[in-house]
């Protein structure tokens, strides 16, 4: 297989990037969720701390969502029958989504409750 450029790396991630957002329903949903969580970070003036924890949370939902694609889309190249090893693949990623999504509703508990009753 041919290196490519760093150029043609980039454009490659952006490609996979927008393809996500574009055609997967639950991408949509944490990206409005994460859309959210930033605009109270405005409103409520989070501190940078906050803001720090918060990116984090937001961009481990984001990068498992796009695993979990990634991993359904290798599996459905790889049999289009069913096998439960195949199932097994895509629910075990998508079980790794649930629980980045588990904690990114704990992380928005922590940062804003005190700011909603402090």
């Amino acid at each position: 297989m041919k290196r490519r450029g760093l150029r043609q790396s980039f454009s490659a991630a952006a490609a996979g990037l927008i393809y996500v957002f574009v055609s997967q329903r639950n991408m949509k949903i944490h990206a409005a969720a994460a859309l959210s969580a930033v605009i109270l970070g405005f409103i409520f003036d989070i501190q940078r701390w906050e803001w720090g924890f918060l990116s984090v949370a937001i961009f481990f939902v984001l990068t498992a969502e796009t695993v979990n694609t990634a991993i359904e889309k290798t599996v459905d190249l790889i049999t289009e029958n069913y096998h439960p090893l195949a199932k097994l693949a895509k629910n075990l990623a998508a079980g790794a989504v649930l629980l980045s999504a588990i904690n990114a509703v704990i992380m928005a508990f922590i940062i804003f409750i005190p700011h909603l009753f402090g």
